[in-house]
């Protein structure tokens, strides 16, 4: 009984349409399980209205229950609810049309009079609510900002006004279609206004409650959206870089060459030439092959789309000289190092993306907007196939590729990431090994030091260098050999580091040293090699002398791909015995390199020597008395060392003194710089497209951060915060469902609409114009709440700073459409009329809908009952019109 009355829940923004209708908090419903099972004919309503007073008499439940009856999208719903001696039923009206002698507030008071049947004279005064809705479709305030990107602009270096590898932002249409403002009457006597047919006292501006809400734009063209959904489609391809391409363009062109003088360029040596680095020089050999088979006006990017992609992701290549490329790839770490403390530069970790500043995330980024402006899926085949090539043309000429962190690859990157990271290690060795040569054949190598302590990430460096310092010098068969490229020298799987004779070590050591001849030869074997420094503390336990610590090998670098195959070969082995031993010295060929660089530089090492450089926690020293009395420290093996069969004493056992120069290498660069670089050839534009994806969401996430920081819109950071939590979850995996993304991708979208409609509510309420500090914040608080609510008050109604500005709209709109209204008309009879019309023009449309509530008590159905609620809601618009009424009668006194 109190909803029916209580005016506080009155045009609820946001409900259930029986809490509109009626006004109630709490209630039951029964409903159709399907269409086929509407309750049609009358007598079916009858019986399950009578059913129900029948339960709510027996169960004594106060609760109203209601049951919908007719097709469902006509929202027919009668009910009843009994208490303590009164009973309210609910009964509706629903009709297409609005009766004419209903349509004003004058003939619906009859309607309602005379349902009531009141018997006291006079009849007591009915409470009024009343609120019109008028509809704003035609924003005329201002010009919509953004315009669709300008595709020619890309030669110029950028594409719609956003430079290459940088995702462009907003939406191309307006994102709000239409404004609702409610002018609201909450309480009014009877007979204080006028509503009728032929005058009304019922003026907007008049109102003293104001209430707007915006309605949503379906599914609005946003650029962002669109550039993610489009990659997105690329994962679905099934097509391979050659059959959209056509012939393979990484075969060597040679077809027309002479067979004779193929055994002639695999015998006759031939130089490394070092070119300037260019975009030119760089792609040079890659235009040849492709200029063969395709004509240039066939490939999908021009020479300067591809030209202005090349220098966005290669800019060392614009440089003229090699230093400039080796500084910049020397100094990327060092550089990063202060932008690795932002936060949203560590997203990376979270998504298992790349760094925003990497060579990879530019691609990402490259392939994105080629996919979207230029060709499609054949853009992207052609520029994925223009990379590869540019990373072959760097891995065979030495040059490091830019925007990777130097050392082994990061686990947490992306796979495409740490294959490029591996292929840079690969560039590494070799450069530093075809350094090293060059300084030997040039005699360049005495001037150098062997004292100098390296770091970890030139270690393999430094070896090479040690092996010159240690006073090799070439012999006949070296100089035969010059001229000759490096990479000759590292083309086997089973490459090993060069490693001179015996003979030719006396001979070297006669050349260098003064010992005099008939030394025996045993002394020569026992000759240090491979020192890096010595220690500074500890000297050999069986050996006056210090203890020396050894040039060894890098660890081989590895990804997660190589580490997910290397614990798969080792898991086959099985937990046998014989398995067990065999994955034990599998995985102790590192530590068997050391062992044997720390006996060529610690003759006469022992293990336990060894042991207390590599891991110190291995040997324990405790004090103890001697014979004579005094207290001494005496070491030895721990426990663990001791077990019979330990991998450490058969690994020492098996080991010689060898440097680390003439061992086998650990890691054959060439090996697996060919192994990833077939890898990359081998990837469709769907498996670049997974590989890429948490890239493109990274770049996504960081533009929504951007936008938003400008806009500064709570509701938006928050969900910001939930996407990268949801995102971090569903990314770490290195393919994850397809459903998955696509809520993530639908969710950044929804993310740039709601900036964008934030922008659009500025633009439209003129906040960046406004010059009074008061009004420009109370208009900020409003559109933020626009954005987060259903339905925002407008404080001050008519007369405040948002009223104004809405009235404004409303008028220029009414104004637009009287303009249009006299173009079309056109008629010179009709024109004089036309233009007294026009002149009367009222600055509201129309009330696309008119809501009016009438409430009173009055004692039901006799003078003598208790007076009870009645109300009763109507709505009228266009094509319905609705009354929906709770009349309440004594059960007690009738």
């Amino acid at each position: 009984m109190q909803d029916l009355l209580c005016m506080n829940n009155d045009f609820p923004p946001r409900a259930h349409c029986l809490v509109r209708w009626y006004g109630l908090r709490e209630f039951v419903v029964i409903a159709p399980g399907a269409n086929s099972d509407a309750v049609i004919s009358e007598s079916k309503c009858n019986l399950l209205l009578s059913s129900i007073s029948i339960a709510l008499g027996n169960t004594g439940c106060q609760v109203p229950l209601f049951v919908q009856i007719q097709q469902k999208w006509r929202r027919m719903y009668v009910g009843e609810c009994q208490g303590p001696g009164v009973r309210t039923d609910f009964e509706m009206v629903h009709l297409r049309k609005v009766p004419n002698q209903y349509n004003h507030l004058s003939g619906l008071l009859d309607i309602f009079k005379s349902k009531i049947g009141c018997p006291l004279t006079p009849l007591p005064l009915v409470s009024i609510s009343i609120r019109f809705t008028y509809v704003l479709q035609d924003w005329q305030q201002y010009s919509w900002p953004q315009q669709p990107p300008d595709i020619d602009a890309l030669v110029g270096g950028e594409v719609g006004g956003l430079e290459f590898g940088k995702l462009p932002f907003g939406a191309c249409e307006d994102p709000i279609s239409e404004l609702h403002l409610s002018a609201t009457w909450p309480h009014l006597a009877e007979g204080i206004i006028v509503d009728n047919d032929v005058y009304s006292d019922l003026d907007p501006l008049q109102a003293p409650l104001w209430s707007v809400r915006v309605r949503k734009a379906d599914n609005p063209q946003c650029l962002l959206g669109d550039f993610l959904s489009e990659f997105f489609k690329l994962s679905c391809r099934k097509e391979s870089t050659d059959e959209l391409l056509g012939k393979s363009t990484f075969e060597e062109e040679g077809k027309d060459t002479d067979i004779s003088q193929a055994l002639s360029k695999l015998t006759e040596p031939a130089s490394v030439p070092i070119h300037k680095l260019s975009v030119t020089s760089m792609v040079h050999s890659a235009k040849k092959r492709i200029h063969k088979r395709r004509r240039v006006e066939e490939s999908p990017l021009s020479n300067d789309v591809l030209n202005s992609i090349l220098i966005t992701l290669f800019p060392d290549a614009a440089e003229k000289a090699t230093d400039v490329l080796e500084a910049k790839c020397s100094t990327l770490t060092g550089s990063s190092s202060s932008t690795t403390l932002s936060e949203d530069y560590t997203l990376f970790n979270q998504f298992k993306s790349a760094p925003s500043d990497s060579l990879t995330y530019k691609l990402a980024m490259c392939l994105c907007m080629v996919n979207f402006y230029h060709g499609g899926v054949k853009g992207v085949a052609h520029l994925w196939q223009e990379f590869v090539l540019e990373m072959r043309y760097r891995w065979e000429n030495n040059f490091l590729i830019p925007g990777l962190e130097s050392g082994s690859p990061n686990l947490k990157c992306c796979l495409l990431h740490q294959k490029l990271q591996m292929l840079n290690c690969c560039i590494e060795r070799k450069k530093a090994r075809d350094e090293g040569r060059k300084l030997q054949t040039s005699g360049s190598f005495s001037s150098m030091g062997v004292d100098q302590k390296s770091s970890s990430s030139d270690a393999g460096k430094k070896a090479q260098v040690q092996s010159l310092a240690d006073g090799h010098k070439e012999t006949d068969k070296d100089k035969r050999e010059i001229g000759k490229s490096w990479e000759s020298w590292s083309d086997s799987e089973d490459e090993f580091f060069e490693c001179l004779s015996d003979t030719e070590d006396l001979k070297e050591s006669a050349e260098e040293s003064t010992v005099k001849e008939g030394v025996p030869k045993e002394t020569q074997k026992v000759k240090a090699e491979g020192r890096l420094h010595q220690h500074s503390k500890l000297m050999l336990l069986h050996a006056e002398a210090p203890l020396y610590i050894p040039v060894t090998q890098e660890p081989a670098p590895m990804t997660e791909d190589m580490l997910e195959e290397q614990s798969e070969v080792l898991a086959k082995l099985g937990t046998s015995a014989e398995g067990a031993h065999l994955r034990a010295r599998m995985q102790s060929a590192c530590l068997l390199s050391d062992m044997e660089s720390f006996k060529a530089a610690n003759p006469g090492c022992s293990l336990e020597d060894f042991v207390r450089w590599y891991s110190p926690r291995d040997y324990v020293e405790e004090e103890v008395v001697d014979e004579t009395g005094n207290t001494v420290i005496k070491g030895d093996l721990s426990p663990r060392m001791k077990i019979p069969g330990n991998m450490w004493v058969e690994a020492w056992e098996n080991a010689k003194a060898v440097p680390a120069r003439r061992q086998r290498r650990l890691f054959d660069d060439t090996r697996e710089a060919e192994k990833v670089l077939h890898y990359l050839a081998i990837q469709k534009p769907a498996d670049l497209t997974r590989h890429l994806l948490p890239c493109v969401i990274h770049a996504a996430v960081l533009k929504l951060k951007e936008e938003e920081t400008i806009e500064d819109i709570p509701s938006v950071r928050k969900t910001i915060q939930q996407i990268i939590s949801h995102s971090s979850k569903v990314l770490r995996y290195q393919n994850p469902e397809q459903k998955k993304v696509e809520e993530i991708i639908s969710q950044l979208m929804s993310v740039e609409a709601t900036i964008a409609r934030a922008r659009s509510l500025k633009a439209n309420f003129a906040i960046d114009t406004c010059e009074q500090k008061d009004e420009k914040e109370e208009l900020e608080r409003f559109v933020s709440c626009l954005l987060e609510q259903p339905e925002v008050s407008v404080i001050g109604a008519g007369r405040g700073p948002a009223g104004r500005i809405i009235h404004k709209l409303f008028v220029n709109s009414q104004k637009a459409a009287t303009t249009s209204l006299e173009d079309e008309t056109g008629k010179a009879s009709a024109s004089d009329d036309h233009r007294v019309n026009a002149g009367m023009v009222s600055d509201f449309p129309p009330p696309a809908g008119r809501e009016i509530l009438l409430r009173t008590t009055v004692p039901r159905p006799a003078p003598y009952s208790k007076a009870l609620p009645q109300r009763m809601y109507c709505v009228l618009l266009k094509d319905e019109f609705r009354l929906a009424g709770a009349f309440s009668s004594d059960t007690s006194f009738f």
